[in-house]
Parts: C-alpha cells; sequence; structure tokens
C-alpha cells in the first residue's frame, strides 16, 4: 500500500516526521513575497533541531522577517540532540526535553565573517537569555501556544498527522495564513473539504510523485521503491495553503471530447467518470468525477468543485443513496468481492464492459467555461 507508513502512523498516533530542508526550501521559494514585515509561528517544531526554523532563522533578513516565534512540546525526542541549553531550576539532565519557545526578532552576523549562517545563530540563541523562554506543554491546543498563534501572521510546519483536522480547524478559527504538509486523504474528512468547495484553502506545489521522505524514528514499511538510507518515505502527502500562488490562475489544457461510450455514467449519481485529470472533456457541461490528484492543477476560475465521495457523510451531501439489494446482487454476480453491502452509501457505475463497479476516491466538479464541440 503506497501509504502505509502514514495510516500506520494515524493509528499509532506516531507523529514524529521530520521534514528535510531541501523540501521546504523547494516548495517556499513559491511565496516569499507573503513574508516580509510578518510574524512566523512554527509551532509544531523544536528550535534550532526543527528545519522549519533553520530555515526562517538562516533567510530572516532576507525574507524581511519581523519575528520568528518557534516552540517544541514536553518531551519531544529530537529538542536537544543538535544544541542544547541549560534553564534555571532545572537539573543538566531535564533541559533538553523540556517545552519551550524561540522568538527572534533579527539576526546578526555575530562572527564577522559577511553572511548569516547557523554559527551566528547558535551565538543568537546561547547568548541572548531574552530570545528563549520556558512554555508549560508546547502543545498547539494550550492557551500560551493559542497566545502565540495570535500573535502570527503566517503558520509554517508539519503538524501532527493524526491531528490534522484539529489543526487545521483552529487556524481556522483564527483566521490565519499558513503552509503546512498534510495527508492528500484528509480532504475526504467533512470539517475540510468544504474549506476546498469555498476556495478557503488549497494545495500548494507539493513533492514530486506525492511522496515525501522524512527522517523518523519509525521503521520504513511502505512498498513502493525510492527508499533512502536513515529516512521513512511517506506517499500521498502534499502542502495546504490560503496564500496565493501563481499556479492558481493557471487553467488546465482540456484536449478531450467527450463520448458516452469513453465516459460511463454513474448510476446513482447524475455525472460521468473521468478516471484520469488529464481526460477532462473540454466539452462537457456537467459534474465530472475526477482523481484527488486534480487538486494539483485546479484554478478557481476554470472549475467549481460541487463535493466528494471520499466518505459517507460527503456522499450524503450529494443526495446519494444506499447500494441496495438489487446493486449488490448484480456486483456479486459481475464476480465483485470488495467489501459492500446493501446499506452502504457508495457511488457505483458500469465500466465499459458492463461490470459493476465502485468509484474511487472522486472529487466532482463542473467546467465554469465548456466549450462547444465542432
Amino acid at each position: 500500500m503506497a501509504n502505509k507508513n502514514l495510516n500506520a502512523a494515524k493509528v499509532a498516533k506516531k507523529d514524529e516526521f521530520y521534514t528535510q530542508l531541501s523540501d521546504i526550501e523547494r516548495e517556499l521559494q513559491h511565496y516569499w513575497q507573503h513574508f516580509r514585515c510578518k510574524v512566523v509561528l512554527c509551532n509544531c517544531d523544536d528550535p534550532y533541531e526543527s528545519n522549519f526554523f533553520k530555515y526562517f532563522a538562516l533567510r530572516f533578513n532576507q525574507l524581511g522577517l519581523k519575528k520568528l516565534i518557534c516552540t517544541c512540546y514536553n518531551g519531544s525526542p529530537v529538542t536537544g540532540n543538535e544544541l542544547a541549553f541549560h534553564f534555571d531550576g532545572f537539573d543538566d539532565d531535564e533541559p533538553k526535553k523540556i517545552a519551550y519557545k524561540v522568538e527572534i526578532t533579527e539576526v546578526k552576523d555575530e562572527n564577522g565573517d559577511g553572511a548569516v549562517d547557523l554559527s551566528d545563530v547558535q551565538y543568537l540563541l546561547k547568548s541572548d537569555r531574552n530570545v528563549l523562554s520556558i512554555l508549560k506543554t508546547g502543545d498547539f491546543r494550550s492557551q500560551e501556544c493559542i497566545e502565540l498563534l495570535k500573535e502570527a501572521d503566517i503558520v509554517v510546519t508539519n503538524p501532527p498527522f493524526s491531528l490534522f483536522r484539529e489543526y487545521i480547524g483552529q487556524l481556522m478559527e483564527y483566521k490565519k495564513k499558513f503552509l503546512i504538509i498534510g495527508s492528500q486523504k484528509s480532504i475526504g474528512c467533512k470539517e475540510i473539504f468544504p474549506l476546498f468547495q469555498e476556495n478557503k484553502i488549497w494545495w500548494g506545489y507539493g513533492f514530486k510523485g506525492a511522496a515525501a521522505h522524512f527522517f523518523s524514528p519509525y521503521e520504513d514499511t511502505a512498498t513502493a521503491g525510492d527508499h533512502k538510507k536513515d529516512m521513512i518515505r511517506v506517499s500521498g502527502v502534499t502542502w495546504f495553503t490560503n496564500l496565493e500562488i501563481p499556479k492558481r490562475s493557471e487553467e488546465m489544457d482540456l484536449v478531450c471530447r467527450y463520448s458516452p461510450d469513453e465516459y460511463p455514467r454513474y448510476e446513482n449519481y447524475n455525472a460521468i467518470e473521468v478516471g484520469k485529470t488529464t481526460d477532462i472533456p473540454f466539452d462537457y457541461p456537467g459534474i465530472m468525477g475526477v482523481p484527488i490528484t486534480f487538486l494539483d492543477k485546479y484554478c478557481p476560475d476554470q472549475f467549481d468543485i460541487v463535493g466528494s465521495n471520499s466518505s459517507t457523510d460527503l456522499c450524503k451531501m450529494l443526495g446519494v443513496q444506499p447500494l441496495g439489494q438489487d446493486w449488490i446482487n448484480r456486483y456479486r454476480a459481475a464476480g465483485g468481492t470488495g467489501h459492500n453491502t446493501a446499506n452502504m452509501v457508495r457511488i457505483v457505475y458500469n465500466d465499459k464492459s458492463g461490470k459493476p463497479k465502485v468509484a474511487f476516491q472522486r472529487i466532482f466538479i463542473r467546467n465554469k467555461h465548456p466549450q462547444a464541440s465542432c
């Protein structure tokens, strides 16, 4: 299974996935214009150990940041591994794993070598005790961290996968701009999908092949290739944001013409099945079911997002009814072996050979400006 590592992490509430600096650099290059004179918060990161912290600390002056705030939580396994701090009132062995925050308002060339590098950041953290302070828990849901969130203009981090819905909900509640990493499948959550429909959030530029390699203490159990030593490969992840980026205004070039023979119609929902995003017909005026990876190409000026079948709740919002025993009988008679029962709410269709099929995870869209067929 392509996202086996991610699914296992969600079930076990294992959330230690540390993002590579190169991946952060590759994505953030598209957002520089948003950061000038802004307060940036990295609230699921370990000051200094986190590559998000390193990215913003090293580019503090280039980006023209007003302030950088970074927090870690009690017991974080990586806190103090690269740079340990001593706080008054704690024994020498304790400070490594306690929650604390770093607040930076300037980064200088402390060693006079003509450039700001990690040695300058280390010197700042070690010599200016005003930038460091202890937190009670460091949990992003705690009141102390909510106060930091209120101060921030933009949040950039890799939040816990198991708490992604709650994390997104908090960002929306406090009306924050953000750029965060999450599972593509989270769009199936009834709390998150409407945000895409309303153009309140969207996908960023993403990872190559929608797969990322993270530093992690867990075993890499993914069956796909492209493994890296001492890292864990996680498929089906991307960047979520509400910061405007150029790709949002880039319309897709549609080259396929609609034909009833090529595009099956769903049996229990008034739409057609489009198996690949590249196969979206330019001349179809109705609703189309497309793969969730469509969101990589989504332009709100070109398409409306109508709904999704990613969960029972979302299917019901579309008015989809349970499968019924008649469909189950036809499905079994045609050799279908999937776990489907009469009371399940799923969107179905017959493929080109007439065989009953359950639709994969789909987003339902409508072309705002379909072209007339010649």
